[in-house]
């Protein structure tokens, strides 16, 4: 079988890549209702064979420098593929299978995607608990679907690289050792607790009510993290054009990046969940939000407007691989979780929305609060995800330790039955995990660099812009270097946590 030397390979790849993510925004948005990404892998099926895996694998091997990175990201690429070929109709019917789910809820059946954004607005305790148990137990209706694909992939994956350890598998993808990273969150996460407890306690109170379970379930956590109350402060009418001055003070306009296709709109069946689709960066970066009212709506465009002004700011005449691939994502959740976080800061409550100093710090904290506790989570996730993929190859994979260890971490209970919906794929848990470190650590730079009103003063916008240019090419691990720090430095991050604003 003839196979493809690495440039053409990576000029064919980057147009299954624009298909699978149009086809993949069609769906997450809510525009189409049934995905085809099969059919797409199946008409680029050539791309991924063993044969075209190996002559990768050879071009890497005779190349240096950048020549080898970039040719070793066309290869962990084409080896992903192989278990894509093998498992994209069985994905399909899952998808489909989910987008085609109702909840019961009244005389009504909400599609499943609706019932999970409705647990953000829902203002009774008694109906979000209700509503949540309901949603369970439909998501959790697809868990044997889930761990059978899971098992599939990791049987694939174990074959073409030789490695049956998934958790070591990963480790060389992403080309760092998980171990250290959870040691690390693991450590922040004990050093502020004596700060969160108190904090989680006066801010349960004041989101779910003086009569609320001494430990809530995860089903509030949409409520909890939208910051209900407060709701008509941050209206979703305002949180566009507050978002849009908010880069503006950066030295960003969004409307005028001809690259980014922002679609906010409100449809049934879109994700409650916003995320941006790098389909052709920096020509084509779709921005997807779903506004719902609540400080989050403001959080999330925020995140998400960091991911696309770094695809959309990429030097164009970068390769696909520097441009769009990655060996994990932690890279560019550096500048969203930097941009999320202006609303942490007092001055942007104040300014934006006229509160008085003690609103705005107490607005503030509110916001510090949803992150410190997602941030929790996910360093307890991180946990579970390594013990659980450690496991795998014994007992198949179980949810043992799932709910103790992310209760235990956040307060709020995450009952058993979602361990398998929770589950990014790749450890996305470590690579928002090694970006939450690393804009801790840019924040401190920037305080020191530019002043503590970095996020309103373009000198920020403009060493963003020079970062941006790299594209995905350097790690998060070389921006650490690059601005004084080590890589596991959790200081600047617990420092924050511990700051009462």
């Amino acid at each position: 079988m003839s196979t493809l030397d690495p440039q053409p390979f990576q000029q064919r790849l980057d147009t299954y890549l624009q298909e699978r993510s149009e086809e993949a925004r069609a769906v997450r948005v809510g525009e189409k209702e049934t995905s085809e990404q099969a059919a797409i892998v199946a008409r680029y099926a050539d791309l991924f064979t063993r044969e075209q895996l190996e002559t990768l694998a050879g071009a890497e091997a005779a190349a240096s420098g950048d020549g080898r990175e970039e040719i070793a990201r066309l290869r962990l690429t084409c080896q992903e593929g192989i278990a894509d070929r093998e498992l994209a109709e069985r994905e399909d019917a899952l998808e489909n299978a989910l987008l085609a789910a109702r909840v019961p809820w009244g005389d009504d059946e909400l599609p499943l995607r609706s019932a999970q954004a409705r647990l953000a607005v829902e203002p009774a305790y008694a109906d979000r608990d209700a509503l949540g148990a309901a949603v369970l137990e439909v998501s959790a209706s697809f868990n044997d679907e889930r761990r059978s694909l899971l098992a599939a992939r990791n049987e694939f994956d174990a074959d073409v690289t030789g490695v049956a350890n998934p958790v070591a598998r990963n480790e060389a993808e992403k080309g760092v050792p998980l171990g250290p990273i959870l040691d690390a969150v693991d450590r922040a996460r004990v050093e502020g607790t004596p700060a969160f407890t108190p904090q989680r306690e006066r801010w349960l109170d004041r989101l779910l009510g003086p009569n609320r379970e001494q430990t809530p379930a995860s089903a509030h956590m949409a409520w909890i993290r939208r910051l209900s109350p407060l709701e008509a402060t941050y209206t979703k009418e305002r949180s566009v054009p507050v978002c849009l001055a908010t880069l503006a003070a950066l030295g960003f306009d969004l409307e005028a990046e001809r690259g980014i296709r922002p679609d906010l709109e409100d449809r049934p069946q879109k994700s409650p969940r916003a995320c941006v689709i790098a389909a052709d960066p920096p020509r084509v970066v779709h921005l997807i939000t779903r506004a719902q009212g609540g400080l989050h709506d403001y959080e999330a465009f925020l995140h998400e407007a960091g991911h696309a002004l770094h695809y959309a700011g990429c030097d164009p005449t970068l390769p696909l691989a520097f441009r769009r691939l990655a060996r994990d994502h932690a890279l560019s959740e550096i500048y969203s979780f930097l941009l999320d976080s202006i609303s942490g800061e007092p001055g942007w409550h104040a300014e934006h929305f006229g509160l008085s100093d003690e609103q705005a710090r107490e607005n503030a904290d509110a916001a510090r609060f949803s992150n410190t506790i997602l941030f929790r989570r996910y360093s307890a996730k991180l946990g579970y995800e390594m013990d659980f993929w450690t496991r795998f190859p014994s007992d198949g994979g179980t949810p043992d330790g799932y709910e103790e260890r992310l209760t235990a971490a956040t307060g709020v209970r995450y009952p058993a039955a979602n361990h398998l919906a929770d589950m990014d794929a790749g450890f996305y848990s470590a690579d928002y995990l090694r970006a939450w470190i690393r804009s801790a650590q840019l924040r401190a730079h920037l305080r020191r660099e530019v002043g503590e009103d970095w996020w309103r003063r373009p000198e920020t916008g403009a060493l963003l812009r020079g970062l941006f240019r790299e594209g995905t090419r350097p790690t998060t691990e070389q921006i650490a270097e690059r601005i004084g720090f080590d890589p596991l430095d959790t200081a600047p991050l617990v420092a924050e946590f511990d700051t009462v604003v």
